[in-house]
């Protein structure tokens, strides 16, 4: 009996955790305008300096991220969701996360943009750049 309540009660968490996430108030894909396709989603202050390595991060997005994830990981709809996100946050999505989404691609599970593919010609210090950018621009828009 605990442990079907234990999986009624964490059922109940995860059904309004969902809730919440999804009426952040942010703008998503599911109520975007459809003919604004390209619109960044997330308003982004960025830090007032960053260290080589976020700058190599900042340079390899730009290359490789932001024609989906938008000029300073905002998001663009129809195209891709902003990392600068609380979904995104660290203690939900480690820095583990980013290297596989890269390496293997991800299915869509927060967002309904489709299935991201791998990213081709990354190397492991290329992601680990573009995680230290991301980072600390989420910092700076309070997402830590």
């Amino acid at each position: 009996m605990t442990s079907r309540l234990l999986w009624l009660l964490a059922a109940v968490l995860l059904a309004g955790g969902t809730y919440l996430l999804t009426q952040s108030g942010q703008h998503t894909p599911e109520t975007a305008n459809p003919s604004s396709d390209g619109v960044t989603m997330v308003d982004v202050t960025l830090p007032a300096e960053f260290t080589e390595q976020q700058s190599l991060g900042k340079q390899a997005f730009e290359g490789n991220c932001a024609t989906c994830h938008g000029e300073n990981a905002g998001g663009l709809v129809g195209k891709g969701p902003p990392l600068i996100h609380k979904i995104y946050e660290p203690g939900h999505h480690g820095d583990g996360a980013f290297l596989m989404a890269a390496r293997q691609g991800v299915r869509a599970h927060h967002w309904k943009f489709g299935d991201m593919p791998p990213v081709e010609g990354l190397t492991n210090s290329d992601i680990e750049n573009i995680v230290a950018y991301v980072r600390a621009v989420q910092r700076e828009n309070g997402i830590n």
